[in-house]
């Protein structure tokens, strides 16, 4: 399989809605993980309930292609953006009503035209400020979060 068919057809699973159509671009005994799996994921039928979750929460959810893709025969790396509105509540955050755009960066091993290692990088940090769930950064929020966890005020930030 072409590799730019194949993140082709992975971004066209994520954005179907239909389970079956990451059996075609996934090896079965698929390793996925991104920062909201607290374990790697360790076939494709626990890849598709983790994408049932994301469809559940938000059910206009698409991933897009945002850049180049680079690759070689066993390695690509492939920019997109997940777009979507948080209708559903999602591991236990109610629904925010709130339209949010998270880039990310899929760092993938191919094998036998399928994916087979996918680790999918992005920013939970500003996902989570764009749900309204932790304050933006550089605000008197972010600092008095930082104070709470222990990190204390930084010279030089904000205007001090």
């Amino acid at each position: 399989m072409n590799v730019e068919h194949l993140i082709d057809g992975w971004e066209a699973a994520w954005s179907s809605k239909d389970p079956a159509a990451f059996t075609p671009v996934c090896a079965q005994r698929v390793h996925y993980e991104d920062p909201t799996t607290p374990e790697p994921l360790e076939d494709l039928e626990a890849l598709v309930a983790h994408a049932e979750r994301l469809w559940a929460a938000f059910p206009d959810a698409r991933l897009e292609r945002t850049g180049e893709r680079l690759f070689n025969e066993r390695f690509l790396a492939a920019p997109s953006k997940l777009l979507g509105t948080h209708r559903a509540p999602l591991a236990g955050l109610p629904p925010t009503n709130r339209f949010v755009v998270v880039h990310c960066i899929l760092y993938a091993e191919v094998a036998h035209g399928r994916l087979l290692r996918v680790r999918a990088f992005f920013d939970l940090y500003n996902a989570a400020t764009q749900l309204g769930v932790l304050p933006a950064h550089g605000t008197l929020g972010e600092r008095a979060l930082l104070v709470l966890r222990g990190f204390g005020l930084r010279a030089g930030r904000g205007g001090e």
